[in-house]
């Protein structure tokens, strides 16, 4: 099932998405579904009519995450290219909530702050149920779904800090979307091709078989330090391709449209400009 977060009329609620409609769905205050909403107060909501698709606004798929913690170097290929030796373990960092938007949301930043905004296409998954101590093979049954994820990077501000909060954190830099994917529909998250399109133009093109530690690894690695709340974002790391990798490198400027793709879940498009 596709589970898209939606606007209407200034209210926000779940709807399923069924070819180009969209049919609100109700969502009962113990759901866990209800994670992905910010306001809680109007649950449940009426089932409703579908609509279209393209009548109504689609939103970051979980309104406020607790967390985002995103994997690093997770793709042999992308270690090569940065220079970096392969992790014996998974390389872990957060990206601050407030950088979460949705899709066609405007990825943003002034020539002052960056002149090196990096692309990169992931897979991320909501966590549905707490996680602590989670072993490998029951990892899965913690995750509420799949989306596309843009973890968009300031490289000159990562590479001078000598650690990535600010880097992966300014406002705008964690594109979600373009909606939600349950695990019945994803039965192998590393059995996924994932791509990025800069205007057009394919800069990554890899399958999520070519991580290093799959998604089961990732969640159980975690979840032995730190507990994993419903509602949680993981991202998992990005295949080759970035940006700073390619020789002349290529970064992001204003005017230029960033989409992610991966299969099984969609397209999650954003815009860039300048505030």
């Amino acid at each position: 099932m596709k589970i898209a977060r939606i606007g209407v009329d200034g209210t926000e609620q779940l709807a399923r998405v069924e070819g180009d409609t969209v049919r609100p769905m109700p969502v009962e205050a113990d759901s866990p579904l209800a994670v992905l909403l910010d306001d809680r107060s109007s649950l449940p909501h009426a089932a409703g009519d579908p609509v279209a698709l393209d009548s109504v606004d689609l939103l970051a798929p979980v309104a406020r995450p607790g967390s985002v913690v995103a994997i690093g170097l997770n793709y042999a290929d992308h270690a090569r290219e940065t220079g970096a030796e392969l992790p014996a373990a998974p390389v872990s960092f957060a990206k601050l909530p407030q950088a979460v938007i949705g899709p066609g949301a405007a990825i943003t930043w002034t020539p002052d702050q960056s002149g090196q905004v990096d692309y990169e296409a992931e897979l991320a998954l909501v966590i549905g149920r707490d996680a602590r101590d989670v072993p490998v093979e029951r990892a899965l049954d913690h995750v509420l779904g799949y989306t596309c994820c843009n973890d968009v990077s300031a490289r000159d501000a990562q590479f001078s800090d000598g650690q990535w909060l600010r880097a992966k954190s300014f406002d705008t830099f964690c594109p979600l979307g373009p909606w939600l994917v349950t695990p019945d529909e994803i039965p192998d998250p590393q059995d996924l091709w994932i791509r990025c399109r800069v205007n057009g133009e394919t800069l990554q093109d890899s399958t999520t078989a070519q991580m290093i530690f799959g998604v089961a690894e990732v969640i159980a690695y975690l979840s032995r330090f730190l507990t994993l709340r419903a509602g949680d974002v993981i991202t998992t790391g990005t295949p080759a391709g970035v940006g700073f990798g390619r020789r002349p490198p290529i970064f992001l400027r204003p005017g230029d449209t960033v989409e992610v793709e991966i299969e099984g879940i969609g397209v999650l498009a954003n815009p860039c400009r300048t505030p």
